[in-house]
């Protein structure tokens, strides 16, 4: 067993709404955020899942420094703040010198990447933005965090892909566990919905091309499911050593028991069909934890309404506990969020064990024949879930469970 570490704060910013609570209540209604999209207008795609913020709304929360950031450092900084502030932290007051900052991104500034480029085709050299190169770096939102919360630990940016955000929590226990500090800010952004982007994934096929019933299009585990929906939003954890938290009188809205991390060594995008390198990190999130598969109550599947995954994962999950746990997905109301989504849906466990809540899988009235999981549909299931599991897997055959318990 590894040393548990509590959650003590989250902060979420995602299409379900400006913060935690509202994210967990869209999450709840199980309907889908998605959206047509002005910015994708004509593409043979052109619907994702956006923040529900304006770029003034944005700025205004940011406050004075928000004219530098990239749009995915913008709601890593907002999800931190609040983050923080749950977990009853004063970044004024603490040691800046032992707070780490973990955030993981996969694609980030997309929207920059493609507006920059325009502008030098179009324009000239003259009126390529100066801040182009500090706004699409993949550090540059752990860099506006540590900024912004004077954290002066350790700063990484794991890119894993869609595990990202997953990752960053992972290697932010480490960094707790190991003693190289003693707090630890962890999560996910992503704002990468762009034109160019979404052609890519839609070229792959990964896409969902329900272009007549856009909220209806992301349905995970369904027998017609076709593809994910783009989505965007930031999600981080206050990760404290138990005793840390337990000596400053701190609230512990869970622990994280167990991490297990591994790599497919099969194929740039697709899943290994058999799930080996997915199998191989859930169980290692259990022995760490020190949890037999049948302890585990709840499950929140990476689930991305893509054919491949669904299958895998569904097999994967009816293999290694068939004592069928209840299983979500939030991709179905809030799209995929890709770098950010291993972060929001860790988040979303967390609030699956406080709240005893299984939130239900939008768009899914049972799962597809041949999978034999107990997908929660319709509505929320109230469910005593005392440890729970969150999956998430990456381009590249980057696999990451985290594995959560009900605080004592």
């Amino acid at each position: 067993m590894t040393a548990p570490v509590a959650v003590t704060g989250l902060g979420l910013i995602t299409p379900g709404g400006e913060d935690a609570d509202a994210t967990w209540s869209a999450v709840c209604r199980g309907v889908s955020t998605a959206a047509p999209d002005p910015a994708l207008a004509g593409l043979p795609v052109d619907f994702s899942c956006r923040v529900p913020l304006s770029c003034d709304a944005l700025d205004q929360r940011i406050g004075r420094t928000a004219w530098r950031m990239s749009r995915d450092a913008k709601l890593a900084v907002l999800a931190a703040r609040e983050a923080v502030h749950d977990a009853g932290l004063d970044p004024r007051t603490w040691n800046g010198a032992r707070v780490a900052v973990v955030v993981g991104c996969g694609l980030g500034a997309g929207a920059v990447h493609e507006e920059q480029a325009r502008r030098l085709e179009e324009l000239g050299a003259d009126m390529v933005s100066a801040l182009t190169v500090s706004q699409i770096l993949p550090n540059m939102a752990v860099g506006e965090v540590s900024i912004d919360l004077g954290a002066r630990g350790p700063g990484l940016a794991p890119a894993t892909a869609c595990a990202s955000g997953a990752t960053a929590i992972a290697v932010a226990r480490d960094l707790l566990v190991s003693g190289q500090c003693d707090i630890a800010v962890a999560g996910g952004t992503e704002a990468a919905i762009s034109r160019l982007v979404t052609t890519g994934f839609w070229r792959l096929g990964a896409l969902s091309r329900r272009v007549d019933a856009v909220v209806e299009a992301s349905r995970p585990f369904a027998v017609d499911r076709d593809g994910f929906v783009l989505g965007e939003g930031a999600g981080v954890v206050v990760l404290e050593r138990v005793e840390d938290a337990a000596a400053r009188g701190a609230r512990s809205r869970a622990r994280l028991v167990g991490c297990g991390s591994t790599s497919d060594a099969h194929h740039p995008t697709a899943p290994d069909p058999g799930a080996g390198g997915a199998e191989s990190a859930l169980r290692t999130a259990l022995a760490q934890a020190g949890l037999a598969a049948h302890d585990v109550d709840h499950v929140n599947a990476h689930g991305t309404s893509t054919p491949l995954n669904d299958a895998g994962e569904a097999a994967l999950i009816a293999r290694v506990l068939p004592h069928r746990p209840s299983v979500t997905s939030s991709k179905g109301v809030l799209g995929h969020g890709l770098g950010a989504a291993g972060a929001v849906e860790a988040a979303l466990t967390v609030l699956a064990v406080e709240h005893r809540t299984a939130p239900p899988i939008a768009n899914l009235q049972a799962p597809a024949p041949g999978f034999d999981i107990d997908c929660v549909t319709k509505r929320p299931r109230r469910q005593d879930i005392r440890a729970a599991v969150s999956h998430s897997f990456g381009f590249g055959g980057h696999n990451v469970a985290l594995a959560l318990v009900r605080a004592a």
